[in-house]
């Protein structure tokens, strides 16, 4: 069903409602018969999209509320979350910071609720990968990451003004000859502390020779 402006094509132009035959609703502004310009678009199951479209896509600025209560504000290319925006997670955590392809990719800030830590750097395509800070309550690391974990060289910064540099250490995994069947389980970097200093300025891309 629509209702609303149409040109002199009948196309729907202009400003109209229409509901979806598949229970979605949208209101807002059409060009040629598509989606383009402001408008809200709700989903049946409790979404809600209320922003900038083109040619029926998600395209511009725009606000997504998901159903399971977490929600997105920012930017959009062709209906994919891209450029900067803001995502407030169903558990109550945040990311603000850069977007590509729907995922968090660039540089951006994610504060986790429980803890009030927050991972301030790089992501690659949704993970924790390049130089970053991950700040805590009374100290914070500095250093590298690679798929959400510290790797490499870097420094904790304790509040009472030392630092003890280091680097986080890949452990080699030791395989059972009976065990070829089972994949391995994940292991965590292991940190290797070369010692404690006074603050220093210093930054990952330093990448600091093995003393």
């Amino acid at each position: 069903e629509y209702e609303g402006d149409r040109n002199s094509e009948g196309e729907r132009h202009g400003f109209g409602k229409a509901r979806l035959p598949n229970g979605d609703t949208y209101e807002g502004e059409y060009e040629h018969g598509l989606r383009s310009g402001r408008g809200t678009y709700r989903f049946k199951n409790g979404a809600l999209y209320t922003g900038d479209y083109l040619q029926n896509k998600k395209h511009g600025k725009g606000v997504f509320f998901y159903p399971d209560g977490s929600k997105y504000a920012g930017d959009w290319v062709h209906d994919q979350r891209q450029g900067y925006g803001e995502y407030l997670y169903a558990n109550g955590d945040t990311y603000t910071g850069e977007w590509a392809n729907n995922k968090r990719h660039g540089q951006g800030t994610y504060v986790y609720k429980d803890t009030g830590s927050k991972y301030v750097g790089a992501w690659v395509n949704g993970s924790q990968e390049g130089p970053a800070e991950l700040i805590h309550l009374n100290h914070r690391f500095k250093g590298r990451f690679l798929n959400g974990k510290p790797l490499g060289h870097g420094k904790f910064i304790f509040d009472i003004g030392c630092e003890q540099h280091g680097e986080y250490i890949q452990p080699v995994q030791e395989k059972d000859e009976e065990e070829d069947d089972e994949p391995p389980l994940p292991v965590e970097p292991k940190w290797k502390a070369s010692g404690i200093t006074k603050l220093t300025p210093w930054s990952p891309h330093d990448e600091e020779p093995d003393p």
